[in-house]
């Protein structure tokens, strides 16, 4: 797999929000690839090509039916409309989120916007306080990052352990703080003070780079 340039999201966004009538947040990014809709759907939602870009799933893929990755969130599936819409609850850790997909396409390829909307809980404050957007974001860099390799060599399996090492190394600890660095100009741009925002940005760095 080829590491080089790597990068996760083309654009990122904090927002508020409400959910349900109550306050809620929105962590929003988006990625052009160089692929037709139906086949980055075909990426998102086969459950034999899931595992070869994200992690291990099983459960029924279908509207109304639910998934459970492995050591990871469950939930279920509330809208699917293929090949431009994808809505699923994201329940982790006793908590509930939602994430919602949309594709369109974008000159030659396809973009890839994805919404993670979070309640302004108790639980939920006191994580975005320590770490901002950037905990959830430069996750779904990653994710992001991990589709395109996917992509970009025609539907194979990328080699898990291979990037384990990768983000192990010099040069992915440094797409990991580049990525969370952003996520702390996303927040900054949507009204956080720049000294705050720096701060759970570098705490989200260390978090997952491991200092």
């Amino acid at each position: 797999m080829d590491y080089s340039n790597a990068f996760g999201m083309n654009y990122r966004e904090v927002k508020d929000a409400t959910r349900d009538g109550q306050p809620a947040r929105i962590v929003r990014g988006f990625r052009t690839y160089g692929t037709d809709l139906d086949d980055l759907w075909d990426a998102l939602t086969n459950i034999e090509r899931i595992p070869r870009w994200f992690a291990p799933i099983t459960g029924d893929l279908k509207l109304g039916g639910r998934y459970q990755l492995k050591e990871n969130a469950q939930g279920e599936i509330t809208r699917c409309e293929p090949p431009e819409a994808l809505d699923v609850t994201w329940e982790y850790a006793g908590n509930v989120s939602w994430v919602t997909v949309r594709l369109e396409t974008d000159g030659d390829g396809a973009r890839l916007t994805l919404e993670h909307i979070m309640l302004k809980d108790e639980a939920g404050e006191a994580h975005w306080e320590q770490y901002g957007p950037g905990a959830t974001g430069v996750g779904w860099d990653l994710s992001f990052f991990g589709l395109a390799l996917h992509i970009k060599s025609g539907g194979v399996a990328i080699d898990l352990e291979a990037t384990d090492v990768w983000m192990g190394s010099d040069a992915g600890k440094s797409f990991i703080r580049d990525c969370a660095v952003a996520w702390g100009e996303a927040h900054v741009a949507a009204g956080e003070a720049t000294e705050a925002a720096r701060t759970m940005a570098e705490r989200t760095a260390k978090f997952y780079t491991g200092g």
